[in-house]
């Protein structure tokens, strides 16, 4: 079993910059895909950005959002940059056992509880 847990969520302005992170144990880390995912209150999870040998953004967040692992500290960070209002969701971190990269939430097996990202106007 997976235990993901997310770090890092806050409040900031618009224009502004967060890391999200998550830490991953009981698995092995470096054969999953991960993920980020974000949750709009009364709305589904949205596809942010994932990574396995290369990493895939939503357009929504393309040039403004870097997604990176470190397989040695079983950690995924996500750098959020120019921040934007609508950006505002909680922030979920997944990992997928597959060989492929889903832009489904649907795909991933594992989650992390969510972190909170607020951005101001």
């Amino acid at each position: 079993q997976v235990q993901l847990v997310e770090s890092g969520g806050g409040l900031v302005q618009a224009g502004g910059s967060l890391r999200v992170s998550c830490a991953a144990s009981g698995g092995t880390f470096s054969t999953y895909t991960m993920g980020w995912f974000r949750q709009h209150p009364g709305k589904g999870r949205e596809f942010v950005a994932a990574i396995r040998y290369n990493t895939h953004y939503a357009d929504s967040v393309k040039g403004r959002f870097t997604i990176s692992r470190d397989n040695a500290k079983n950690t995924v960070d996500l750098q959020m940059n120019s921040l934007k209002p609508e950006d505002t969701a909680v922030y979920y971190c997944a990992a997928d056992r597959s060989n492929y990269v889903s832009l489904l939430a649907t795909s991933y097996d594992y989650w992390g509880q969510g972190t909170q990202v607020t951005v101001s106007s």
